[in-house]
Formats: structure tokens, sequence, C-alpha cells
């Protein structure tokens, strides 16, 4: 079901919800958290439907703030979507015109769900500093995409200069399955020390940086972040070894081929995956990632100066 409120304000939405609970039963109980989304009107829609998906492991209240012309008088129309149109989680969908753009958190503050965590979300711009922006501050888990920003390279660079506990970003749970595969293949024997490694990937692939760090701070070994044009994100990642090279390949968005020396060569599935599943992982955990921030921080800092090889470490990519 979907209920519009034309030019509303947050405490009427607030009531409309109290009413639509009493006539319809208790459709906000048992929601675990408040999602808010800053999102423009071009992506508003599908930002829901990733915040959706989400919803059914992470049952929440999700307030999509839809950011409108800056011109003019103040103006909110708010949306509610409850039932089918909102997953397992009630929509609250708060388009802002004038002034009201340049503060979500007035209207979002007033639709918060009493004694629980907040995550925020910006599928496309997110601010320089998303633990100083106003609903960074609202929030326990700030959630940005470098992938889907202007300058996806040198915006993954500010988030590195600007990080704090609770940030994370979309192009790092992306990479979970590169993670989990690279970490078994060395879980297994023969256990031999790295000694090098190469990830091969998109000039403005994120994700391929953000598994470069990774390596970078978990091996401590040379390590080449190589940009290859005409190419969606990660293709490659070769580990050197006394015995011979690991080799990751994934020329589609699908299957990768594992090659590992003495073993038959296996494909396996390593899809790209959906916006809703890499939501729904980093609403997992409201604690601060370390994993995370070390390969954000550390990782590619050794990347930019040359030196992956530095600094003694267990040689293992867990």
């Amino acid at each position: 079901m979907i209920v519009d409120l034309p030019k509303t304000n947050a405490h009427r939405v607030a009531k409309r919800l109290v009413d639509l609970r009493e006539k319809f039963g208790a459709i906000a109980l048992g929601r675990v958290l408040t999602l808010v989304v800053i999102v423009d009107e071009e992506a508003a829609e599908a930002a829901i439907e990733a915040a959706n998906h989400a919803s059914h492991e992470h049952p929440c209240r999700i307030l999509t703030v839809v950011e409108g012309s800056s011109r003019g008088s103040a103006r909110l129309d708010g949306q509610i979507r409850i039932g089918g149109d909102a997953g397992a989680a009630e929509v609250v969908v708060l388009r802002a015109f004038g002034p009201l753009t340049a503060h979500p958190e007035s209207v979002v503050l007033p639709l918060l769900l009493p004694d629980a965590p907040v995550v925020a979300w910006w599928p496309h711009e997110a601010p320089k500093v998303p633990a100083d922006d106003p609903v960074g501050r609202l929030a326990q888990r700030r959630i940005t995409d470098a992938a889907a920003a202007r300058r996806p390279g040198a915006t993954l660079a500010a988030r590195a200069g600007s990080y704090r506990p609770g940030d994370t970003d979309l192009a790092w749970s992306r990479i979970t399955g590169w993670r989990a595969l690279l970490a078994a293949v060395l879980d297994q024997p023969p256990h031999e020390r790295v000694s090098a490694a190469r990830v091969v990937g998109a000039p403005e692939s994120p994700s391929a940086d953000l598994l470069a760090g990774w390596l970078a701070h978990a091996l401590r070994v040379p390590m080449k972040r190589v940009k290859k044009s005409g190419v969606d994100g990660i293709v490659s990642v070769r580990l050197e070894r006394r015995s011979g090279p690991i080799e990751i390949n994934r020329p589609g968005e699908e299957i990768a081929t594992l090659i590992v020396p003495g073993r038959a060569e296996r494909r396996v599935a390593l899809h790209k995956r959906l916006d809703g599943d890499c939501l729904a992982e980093e609403m997992r955990r409201l604690d601060p990632d370390e994993v995370y921030e070390a390969a954000l921080v550390d990782g590619l800092a050794r990347l930019r100066n040359g030196n992956a090889g530095a600094g003694p470490a267990p040689n293992s990519a867990r």
C-alpha cells in the first residue's frame, strides 16, 4: 500500500504512520534499525529497491530523503509504503525542496525508530567527511559507494584520509567473494610464503584498489595494481609462490577460473554482487570494521608509496 502526503512535514508523516499502525496492525514492530538513504530523484527508485532487498535480512524503517531542486520555497512531499510495496520494511519517502535540501537531518529526526541504531547510506555522491555530516552524526554505520562517485579513485583516497570508525563502502563488500576465495586457497597446503602479488582491474575500480590494498596490508609483499582499460571491475589476481603462481581470472561477470599449481584448473562462481546484497552485508554489523580500515588506510598508503613489502606481518590473506 502507498499513501501520498503532499506538502507535509515530518511530524504529520509520523502521525500518519501511527494511524496506519492502528488501522492495519503492528506494521513497525520487529524493526531492528532505521536506514536513512540520501539520494537524488534519478536514483531514488533503484536505491529503495536495494534497501527493500536488504530489509528481508534486516527488518527496518527506511527513510529515503530525495533531494529535489534547492530553488524556491521549502516544501516536503511525503510518501509511505507498507506491505508488498515495502519488502520487510516500512518505507518513508521524503522529497525535499528549497532550503530543506540542505538540512535532511531536520526531516529525518522525528521519524527515527526510538532506541534503535541508525545506518546512513549515500548511494551516489556522499559528503566529503560522512562522519561530520549532520545525518552521518546520527548514524552508527555510514555506508558510501565510491564506485558511484564522479571520480571513484580520488573519492576512495579521500575516504582513506577522512576515515572514522563506523565508515564503510559498498566497494568493499563487492570483493567479499574474492577475499573468501583467496583466503581459502592460501589455507590449503602447501603453506608457502607469497612473494609478490598483482591485481588487474578497470582504471577507476575502487573494488580493485581495495582488494590490492587488502593484499598489500595482509601479505606485506611487492604489490602491483594494474589498470586495464576496456574492462569492468576486477579481472584477475595473481599470487606468486615458490611452487608456482595462484591465479584467479574472471573475464565475465559470473564465472572465474582458479589455477593452483599441481591441481586441475577449476571454474568457480564469482558473481558481481547486487547493491542490495552488499547493503545487507554492511548492515550486519554496527561495530567498526577493522579489516576494511586496514585495507583502506594502510593498504592504499602502501600501494601509493610503493612499500607494500615493508614491515613485519604474518604472510596470510585473512
